[in-house]
């Protein structure tokens, strides 16, 4: 039963985990639409700076959700081959053991790469959005400043 519940938990934890990578993807999308939306008329100038650089973060935050997602699938797979190595399932290993040996070693150290690769884009993802929404904000004060000093 316990491991049962372990892998409810783990379940419920790796959609948490989607969910909120997914949910900072649309954020950063929403964004560079949204910037998008509010320049179209806009001439270059040196005051929307802030707002290009917003973007590009932003499109670096993005990036980094994508890869994170790819680098989860990959650990997905691997999880599953993994699974039939270990049961002798694996049509390239079977039951031999010394192939059973190496795939897994193999297997768990490609994961644990994966691991170390798939929480940088995680940290990387966030710190760029939350950068992205102060150069916004950076952008949007100096709007503001402008048309204070002109009326």
């Amino acid at each position: 039963m316990p491991d049962e519940s372990s892998r409810q938990i783990h379940n419920q934890l790796r959609a948490a985990q989607d969910k909120y990578v997914y949910f900072l993807l649309a954020v950063s999308a929403s964004a560079i639409a949204f910037t998008a939306q509010i320049t179209k008329e806009s001439i270059f100038s040196y005051n929307i700076i802030p707002l290009g650089f917003a973007v590009i973060v932003w499109s670096l935050s993005f990036y980094c959700g994508c890869r994170n997602i790819q680098y989860t699938n990959s650990n997905l797979f691997a999880n599953f081959d993994l699974i039939k190595v270990e049961a002798g399932k694996h049509p390239d290993v079977l039951n031999n053991q010394i192939y059973m040996q190496a795939a897994s070693d193999g297997i768990k150290q490609a994961m644990n790469s994966n691991n170390g690769i798939l929480s940088s884009y995680g940290f990387w993802q966030f710190r760029f959005l939350v950068l992205g929404a102060m150069s916004f904000m950076v952008w949007h004060l100096m709007e503001m400043a402008v048309r204070t000093v002109g009326n």
